[in-house]
């Protein structure tokens, strides 16, 4: 129940909230419970917009963060250290790129982490298991190639 609250709070027989003068004090409004006459919560109106976008780059780049520490630094050296995984993340960032229009529209923190959630989303749910030791660069699967290749394309951003 939203009521007003009063100066000192008590409630009257009928419910509603009075000062000491008997009349309810109409600055201040939260949700007081009537049987205990505590708060219960306040209401705080801030701009979606203000929120949502912060929040949403912020978590994008914890992601890209984790997912760069979890694979990405190997992987990346792994591939400045072998020509041909080089050349193998360098195909998969295209089709990254390609996967999130990134000839058209330039991409973005979000796009990369989101398509990174993506990728490792679908690979668990079919039987990949991701590396919790060191990996064999040698032959590397299919996920961690694609998501070595997004942390290439994040590290770009990050330059530009």
């Amino acid at each position: 129940m939203i009521l007003l609250l009063p100066r000192l709070c008590r409630i009257n027989p009928r419910g509603q909230p009075e000062s000491a003068g008997g009349v309810a004090d109409t600055r201040r409004v939260a949700e007081v419970s009537p049987v205990t006459c505590r708060l219960a919560s306040v209401t705080m109106r801030v701009p979606f917009n203000r929120v949502a976008s912060r929040t949403a780059v912020d978590s994008a780049r914890s992601t890209l963060a984790a997912l760069t520490v979890s694979v990405g630094t190997a992987g990346l050296a792994a591939a400045a250290a072998r020509p041909g995984l080089l050349a193998l993340v360098d195909q998969h960032a295209a089709a990254v790129r390609d996967s999130l229009d990134g000839d058209r529209r330039p991409l973005t923190v979000a796009a990369l982490a989101g398509y990174a959630e993506g990728v490792r989303a679908a690979a668990v749910e079919h039987g990949w298991v991701p590396p919790s030791g060191p990996v064999d660069w040698s032959e590397p699967e299919w996920p961690l190639t694609r998501l070595v290749a997004v942390c290439a394309l994040a590290r770009a951003l990050d330059r530009t």
